[in-house]
């Protein structure tokens, strides 16, 4: 579906976001922090990170997210007061077209 809209990429593996993104992403953004996390990704199990979160702080899971990209879920679309974190198309549409 082809709709017009500008975007600029970022490839976050090599430019991950920093603590002060991060945290912005997350306060406009309607989840919960730990939808920003990749989740499936082998950097994820690798550090068992499915057992540590639940003890760490806010704060602590932010500086963590910001040390590597690959921790990151992607795709992530920020434009104006919108944040979106994982694709999902029928909320994507909702909250752009």
């Amino acid at each position: 579906m082809k709709n017009d809209i500008d975007f600029v990429e970022r490839p976050i593996k090599e430019e991950n976001p920093n603590e002060s993104e991060l945290k912005n992403w997350i306060e406009k953004s309607e989840y919960p922090l730990k939808r920003f996390f990749n989740t499936s990704g082998m950097l994820y199990r690798d550090l068992n990170l499915k057992e540590k979160l639940g003890n760490m702080s806010d704060e602590e899971q932010i500086k963590l997210l910001s040390t590597d990209g690959m921790l990151v879920k992607r795709p992530i679309l920020i434009g104006g007061e919108v944040v979106l974190v994982g694709f999902k198309e029928a909320e994507w549409s909702e909250k752009l077209l």
